[in-house]
């Protein structure tokens, strides 16, 4: 049964075996990196980390961040394999897999080369009309 006004299932009609329920058809934040550079503390944490290797101490105090929120960023980075980790002592060192990273440059390069295209369309058009 669906609710009129809202038109999403009925907390009373959530069976498993309803089929009724929404299913989300996007990937998983710990799947994609994608989703995972959605966040902006992610990207944040990616910024602060491309130049030098750093510990979640040193990304938590540059950043303003509780250590344990660092951690879980650093987690789904991890997971999507955009960052790499080694031990050093006791500390975890974190730093950016440039593998993983390029394919969201490429992808978004497309993008890039499709508005390079655009302004040029826009100046040349600017300059017909003068």
């Amino acid at each position: 049964m669906v609710d009129p006004v809202r038109q999403v299932p009925r907390a009373a009609s959530l069976k498993s075996d309803s089929p009724e329920i929404l299913t989300s058809r996007h990937a998983s934040t710990t799947s994609d990196p994608f989703n995972a550079i959605a966040e902006p503390r992610r990207r944040h944490i990616l910024e602060f980390i491309a130049g030098d290797e750093r510990s979640v101490t040193d990304i938590a105090n540059a950043l303003e961040l509780g250590q344990p929120s660092v951690s879980k960023h650093l987690q789904v980075l991890r997971d999507v394999g955009l960052v790499s980790v080694r031990r050093e002592g006791r500390r975890t060192m974190y730093r950016i897999n440039a593998e993983t990273l390029r394919t969201i440059h490429d992808w978004s390069g497309m993008f890039a080369r499709h508005w390079r295209g655009q302004l040029r369309r826009i100046k040349a058009h600017a300059e017909e009309e003068r």
